[in-house]
C-alpha cells in the first residue's frame, strides 16, 4: 500500500515538474515577444507650405462730425455713396460690400465737457464699410487707390484694416499629413541605422495641429502652413 502510495506522489511531483518547465517556457517567450514587440521609436515630421490668402477682407472706416443729427446723417450717407461706388466701380459686386450702423457719440455728454470752452462740432460719427472677396488680387489693387477716397472728403480711420485668409485648408491636409509621416519615416530609419535596426510598421501616430500665419509682416496675403506628427515606429532586428 505504501509502494502504491510512493509511486503516485512520485508521478504527481514528476507531473508538476513538467507542467512548471512548460508553463516556464511559455512565459519566458511571452516575455520575449513582448519585449520585442515594445521595441519602438518616436519621431516628429514636419510639413510646411506657403500658400497664397484666397479671401480679403478689407474694413474701412470714416468720420463725420456736425452740429445737427441730420447734417450728420446727410454727410455720412454722402460718404457712403461715394466709397461705395468706388468699389462697385472697381469691379467688386455690391453682395461683396457691407456696412454697420455709424456709432455716434454726443461730445456735450462726455464726463470732460466743458461748455465754457465748447467744441467745433458736437456729433461725432464713425461709420465702417467692409468689403469681403475672394479677388484678392483686386482688393490688393483697390487698396493702392485709398488715396482717391480721401481726395473725395472721406477721411479715412486710423482703425481700417485689411485682412487675408486661406480657405482651402482641407484640400491640402491628406498631402501634408502624408508628407508629414513621410518626414518622421525618413527621421526613424536614421536612428535605425545608428541602432543596427530596421524600421517596421507604425505603432502609433498623433496628428498635430494645423498652424496657418502670415509668411511674414511685409505679405500677410501669403501664409505658412505648418503641421507637426507624432509617429511610432516598430524597431525589428536585421
Amino acid at each position: 500500500m505504501t509502494d502504491r502510495r510512493t509511486v503516485a506522489f512520485l508521478a504527481l511531483g514528476i507531473c508538476l515538474a513538467c507542467g512548471l518547465i512548460i508553463a516556464s517556457y511559455l512565459i519566458g517567450n511571452a516575455l520575449v515577444e513582448f519585449k520585442s514587440a515594445e521595441r519602438y521609436v518616436t519621431v516628429k515630421g514636419l510639413s510646411e507650405r506657403i500658400v497664397e490668402a484666397d479671401l480679403a477682407i478689407w474694413s474701412i472706416s470714416f468720420r463725420n462730425s456736425a452740429n445737427d443729427l441730420e447734417e450728420l446723417q446727410r454727410s455720412i450717407d454722402d460718404n457712403k455713396t461715394k466709397l461705395y461706388n468706388f468699389l462697385l466701380e472697381a469691379g467688386f459686386p455690391e453682395s461683396e460690400i457691407s456696412s454697420m450702423p455709424p456709432q455716434i457719440t454726443d461730445t456735450q455728454a462726455l464726463p470732460y465737457y466743458d461748455a465754457g470752452k465748447g467744441r467745433e462740432y458736437r456729433y461725432v460719427a464713425v461709420t465702417r464699410v467692409t468689403l469681403r472677396s475672394g479677388d484678392v488680387a483686386n482688393v490688393k489693387k483697390v487698396m493702392e487707390k485709398a488715396g482717391q477716397l480721401v481726395s473725395a472728403g472721406i477721411a479715412i480711420g486710423e482703425d481700417s484694416s485689411a485682412q487675408f485668409a486661406f480657405t482651402k485648408l482641407n484640400d491640402i491636409k491628406p498631402e501634408m499629413i502624408a508628407e508629414a509621416t513621410k518626414n518622421a519615416r525618413e527621421a526613424a530609419e536614421q536612428f535605425a541605422r545608428d541602432s543596427g535596426s530596421k524600421v517596421g510598421a507604425i505603432r502609433r501616430a498623433t496628428q498635430g495641429y494645423f498652424t496657418v500665419e502670415d509668411r511674414d509682416a511685409g505679405s500677410p496675403d501669403f501664409k505658412m502652413v505648418r503641421v507637426v506628427t507624432t509617429v511610432d515606429f516598430f524597431l525589428t532586428s536585421h
